[in-house]
């Protein structure tokens, strides 16, 4: 049973983002350009209460010129749980960036000249999350190895000194790494 839940899930996630039936999903109501949400007839109320401190953890580079769909998730979880009734000030999100994803942080003319001139198309996304009072965070250790500065870096974006030492300072703070 366990194979076949596995094999389930694995052929799921094996199904690229156009492939899925995306009629379903709505912008807003905090972003209305980023992280599209579906409505769902819960079993798993939320508490009144709720309250969300969630961090997350982005590795994964976006191709050149197109918008990170793993930063674009942390605008799909504040839209799904304002949307679902949580005020939006209850729900507290932070981006730890590294690896390579990290070049997705730098501005435009940072990003271009590593990438032949394209855009790069997670600024405005990143303004949106900011403006919102995301925080993101870029792991030093990473931007280091990859010839990243603090000038590189898009306005706003901070530097940590590790993505381990930022993740381990908002555990601290409350903030639950989302695994997705």
């Amino acid at each position: 049973m366990k194979t076949l839940i596995a094999l389930a899930a694995a052929s799921l996630l094996a199904i690229p983002a156009s492939a899925q039936d995306m009629s379903a999903f709505t912008y807003g109501p905090v972003f209305e350009d980023y992280g599209p949400v579906a409505e769902v007839d819960m079993d798993m109320a939320l508490p009144a209460d709720a309250y969300f401190r969630v961090a997350f953890d982005i590795s994964e580079a976006a191709e050149p010129g197109e918008v990170s769909r793993r930063i674009e998730s942390a605008a799909r979880f504040i839209n799904m749980h304002v949307r679902a009734g949580v005020p939006e000030e209850r729900v507290q999100v932070a981006i730890v960036v590294h690896g390579r994803a990290g070049f997705d942080l730098m501005h435009q003319d940072a990003y271009g000249e590593r990438n032949e001139w394209a855009e790069n198309a997670n600024l405005p996304l990143i303004a949106a999350l900011l403006e919102h009072g995301v925080q993101i965070y870029l792991c030093g250790q990473s931007a280091a190895g990859l010839g990243i500065t603090n000038d590189d870096i898009a306005p706003g974006v901070q530097m940590a000194l590790s993505a381990m030492t930022a993740h381990a300072l908002l555990q601290e703070q409350g903030y639950t790494v989302n695994p997705f």
